[in-house]
């Protein structure tokens, strides 16, 4: 296991070119959102757009759909009852905050599994699907990135005595699917391959709801930029533990929101990018 340490970081992340437009920075496409759980897609959505995607679009219910028009006006949208099966434009694709786990959540899970030909970031409602479907696992992308913390990868992966186990089982599963396991905690780690890094930044002011949902922005963004999916993963998990540690700076680990780490994600960026 290695730590994922600021001089790695610089070494996969690419500076912005001065002659670029938001056609070089991929079209993410953001599946989050329900009745009463629209936080988590203004929170993936917000995260999604400060880490440098170029085009995002938000898929939500329509009866919802002003509450992110009003708090992200830089976002298009998609509403989820159009039934758009049109995939392939998008960079790259998150799925799972605030869904929901009903028949028609598994539907839209499914279909998106089936039919993208790219790697998916999956968290959150997803995982709680999967984890009681177990056969989408077989139809899942190669590279596609999974953010489970500790309950969620229990139920996807069996009972595990505690985080080092977990972590050797994350070794063992990411190998055989070929997919990347962020596995989230005090120091998530980050498998694929038989390699895995250890996180360096965060702290507890992490410990709250809407941090995964950030996470699953952050991930969407670097993959909707091109990065692969091992080292979109790795940045997402250290930028936005870096930006919670910055945010630290001015308030504490218990008042912190998460809106407040995602408002430090430029601060993040010019320290690692200096």
């Amino acid at each position: 296991m290695k730590l994922l340490t600021p001089k790695i970081i610089r070494s996969i992340i690419k500076p912005r070119e001065a002659a670029s437009h938001k056609g070089n920075y991929g079209h993410a496409l953001l599946i989050a959102g329900n009745k009463g759980k629209m936080g988590s897609a203004v929170i993936a959505a917000k995260a999604c757009l400060r880490t440098g995607n170029g085009l995002l679009t938000v898929n939500v219910p329509q009866h919802e759909r002003m509450i992110l028009q009003t708090a992200i006006p830089e976002a298009m949208l998609q509403m989820r009852e159009t039934n758009d099966n049109d995939l392939e434009k998008y960079s790259a694709i998150g799925i799972g905050p605030g869904i929901g786990t009903t028949p028609y959540s598994v539907k839209i899970l499914s279909g998106v599994i089936k039919t993208y030909p790219k790697p998916i970031v999956l968290d959150a409602d997803a995982l709680t699907i999967i984890s009681n479907h177990k056969t989408l696992f077989k139809t899942i992308t190669e590279g596609t990135i999974i953010t489970p913390h500790p309950k969620e990868f229990d139920r996807l992966f069996g009972m595990h005595k505690d985080d080092n186990a977990r972590r050797e089982t994350a070794i063992k599963k990411a190998k055989e699917y070929a997919i990347v396991i962020v596995l989230k905690g005090h120091h998530t780690c980050i498998s694929f391959n038989g390699e895995t890094f250890m996180n360096t930044t965060g702290n507890a002011g992490l410990a709250k709801g809407g941090s995964g949902d950030a996470l699953t922005g952050i991930i969407t963004s670097f993959l909707a930029q091109g990065y692969n999916s091992f080292n979109a993963a790795k940045l997402g998990v250290y930028m936005h533990g870096l930006a919670t540690d910055i945010t630290l700076k001015k308030q504490s680990m218990e008042s912190m929101l998460i809106t407040d780490v995602i408002e430090n994600l430029g601060k993040a960026f010019k320290f690692v990018l200096k």
